[in-house]
């Protein structure tokens, strides 16, 4: 059960080729409806969330640990939805969290700016070239800013795809007869393996956004024997009850067997892990 998704700028028309994909393939077609299901999922304001996964981090994002939440939200439930496979995603982020996925093809649909310009003012009838130009270099520049901030990657950059398309001389049908072509080989097919990579990347999203609710900063792995291990664990995660809570809660939602907590010495070097195991 294959998944593609589908990264573009605003009025590229890669809604258009995702739309006529899914219906070629028999697949399921999402895009807000992963923002939809994190907010209702996490209680979180739709906008919050659509903002964190845009606009470029300020210098308040670093203090008030929001963007780490909301993003971690986003994951959890973008992830969730991509398990089910015979999915095309057309939105936000979602080429940065399957980048090791094999049966995932990634695309990017870029059009030419006047093209963009033309689409968008067709659709937003009172706004002038002028305006809808800068508007969308500065959603470009926004996006770009995002990927560079968080994951050190330009959105634009095409090795984060395994295929790139321009609407000009190959037209939406053009493309999606070639994606259609694509998605068919076998090195795009679902195996015990990737699917197995897919399901672990879920759960350990799941933890994540656990986690980053008791603190917002701690890094999250998780190993082949079900141990999790935390390293610069601050927040509410310093208290022992609330760690000891923390991991019944693991054990019986993920059958977790042991966390680890890596925590610096005051020396500055880090000390020998500090274990909670199953007991």
């Amino acid at each position: 059960m294959p998944v593609i998704t589908i990264s573009r700028g605003s009025y590229s028309r890669g809604k258009e080729v995702a739309e006529r994909l899914a219906g070629e393939l028999n697949y399921e077609c999402i895009s807000r409806e992963i923002l939809v299901s994190a907010s209702d999922q996490f209680n979180t304001p739709e906008i919050k969330l659509k903002n964190a996964l845009h606009n470029a981090p300020s210098v308040l994002d670093r203090f008030s640990n929001g963007r780490e939440r909301y993003i971690s939200f986003f994951k959890t439930s973008f992830l969730s939805c991509m398990s089910r496979g015979n999915i095309i995603y057309h939105g936000l982020a979602g080429h940065f969290f399957l980048q090791d996925i094999p049966h995932v093809l990634k695309i990017r649909i870029n059009a030419k700016m006047e093209d963009r310009i033309q689409e968008e003012m067709r659709r937003e009838k009172n706004s002038s070239p002028e305006k809808v130009l800068y508007n969308l270099k500065k959603d470009d520049e926004e996006r770009r800013k995002w990927g560079l901030s968080l994951y050190g990657k330009d959105t634009w950059d095409s090795r984060l795809y395994d295929m790139v398309f321009c609407v000009d001389s190959l037209t939406v049908d053009d493309i999606v007869d070639i994606i259609i072509k694509t998605i068919g080989k076998k090195q795009f097919q679902e195996t015990p393996d990737s699917t197995a990579q897919l399901r672990i990347k879920a759960m350990l999203a799941e933890i994540e956004s656990q986690v980053v609710q008791l603190s917002p900063k701690t890094k999250v792995t998780l190993s082949d024997d079900f141990t999790i291990q935390l390293s610069a664990v601050n927040g509410k995660l310093k208290d022992s009850d609330t760690r000891e809570h923390f991991f019944r809660r693991m054990k019986e939602q993920f059958n977790i067997q042991q966390i680890v907590y890596q925590e610096p010495s005051s020396k500055g070097h880090v000390n020998n892990f500090h274990n909670i195991d199953a007991g």
